[in-house]
């Protein structure tokens, strides 16, 4: 690990890229086993500070299929959800992993799933949106947009903002699952396997789209307010080119808006009007997190680099699990979560930037993000075995 740490408050090569965006590339049109295209770094010994005690574990169905849908778990309350591609979808108690129902769709799931405010949302591959009711699982409506949806469905108080892998963003009425309006951007000759996550607040909706662009809609008509360009496509050909905004932008209290790219940068924005704050030169097609004055991000060749959310500078970086597919983080205790294609949990210490812990959850690997809840961490594995530990001291 290198780091560089500033007062706390609170390269590789050109061939790995290349390698990386190949097999990145492949993903958007075959069903692959996710294995990396390069080599990981082995894993080492080190002091282990934080221990991970699994609390209970259940099977939820067959898991994410060969072609690993990313559906990630939710929770709300005292509830966990957590579904497999098939079109199987449970609800487990938190604290005791009891399994309160189940229900089989009708249809293969293929995005995360969102829990808000009584409902579970999830999106298909034949490009259906159900909202399912928390309580029991029955659904209450179901809806159709342009294409098959991967990424979880976002909602403020009035609207479902759900993104379509052809680049649409489709308004649903959160009530009834009647379209509202959508919004049409231009997709590249060749894009990353998944999309963005909309960023959804009441009066706008923040979009990073596969062509590199940022667009802010006005949630009432689905007009964009102001537009730019993040990641610019650069070299000849259309592997060289991608520049896929395919996390979630993440919004401050304060109003700044990160967002990251892959082939692009990481940026700060004054979330009104667009203005870039600051930028760095950091590849991650993941969400990052924020955490007070941290911005905790993952980086395409499976870096974990926690940059000054004020001026972007760099205050530590952990390379020790280079090259090891990880998720996208999740903060649990004051250490970063994240999985690996192996299967393996981490923590790193959220200050100094080391790892504490570590544990394997399945040998089928983990390649969505886990859930936190203070110190309660909830994982799926690509088999569907989904876990809960606990994070001591």
């Amino acid at each position: 690990m290198t780091n560089s740490l500033l007062k706390p408050r609170f390269s590789t090569s050109l061939m790995r890229a290349t390698l990386g965006a190949v097999a990145l590339a492949l993903l958007a049109g075959c069903a692959s086993k996710g294995e990396p295209a390069y080599t990981p770094k082995e894993l080492r010994s080190f002091n282990e500070t934080s221990s991970l005690d699994s609390q209970w574990r259940r099977s939820v169905g067959d898991g994410f299929g060969r072609a690993r849908y990313p559906i990630a778990p939710a929770r709300e309350g005292n509830t966990v959800f957590a579904a497999d591609a098939n079109g199987l979808v449970a609800a487990f108690n938190a604290q005791s992993g009891e399994r309160e129902w189940q229900v089989e769709l009708d249809t293969p799931i293929s995005s995360a799933l969102n829990a808000i405010a009584g409902q579970v949302y999830l999106g298909t591959r034949n490009g259906e949106v159900i909202a399912l009711d928390q309580r029991d699982g029955s659904v209450a409506w179901r809806s159709r947009v342009t294409s098959e949806v991967l990424a979880a469905p976002q909602a403020n108080q009035q609207l479902l903002l759900v993104q379509s892998v052809d680049g649409q963003i489709t308004a649903l009425d959160r009530a009834s699952g009647e379209e509202r309006w959508v919004y049409t951007s231009s997709q590249p000759a060749l894009t990353l396997r998944g999309t963005g996550t909309p960023m959804v607040i009441d009066p706008v909706t923040f979009v990073g789209l596969a062509n590199g662009r940022l667009a802010t809609l006005d949630n009432r008509s689905g007009q964009p307010l102001w537009e730019m360009q993040i990641a610019t496509p650069r070299g000849r050909s259309d592997v060289e080119r991608l520049v896929d905004l395919s996390g979630q932008p993440v919004l401050s209290p304060d109003g700044l808006l990160f967002v990251t790219s892959y082939n692009g940068r990481v940026v700060a924005l004054e979330a009104t009007r667009g203005g870039v704050l600051w930028e760095t030169n950091l590849s991650s097609r993941h969400t990052p997190i924020l955490v007070g004055d941290f911005l905790f991000v993952v980086s395409d060749d499976s870096h974990i680099v926690a940059l000054d959310a004020n001026s972007g500078q760099e205050i530590w970086r952990n390379d020790d699990l280079e090259d090891r597919w990880l998720t996208a983080p999740a903060f649990a205790d004051g250490r970063i979560v994240v999985g690996d294609f192996e299967g393996y949990v981490h923590l790193i210490d959220a200050r100094e930037g080391n790892l504490v812990g570590r544990t394997r959850i399945d040998d089928s690997g983990i390649s969505v993000r886990p859930v936190t809840e203070g110190s309660t961490i909830h994982v799926q594995a690509n088999n569907g075995r989904l876990e809960t530990l606990e994070v001591t001291p």
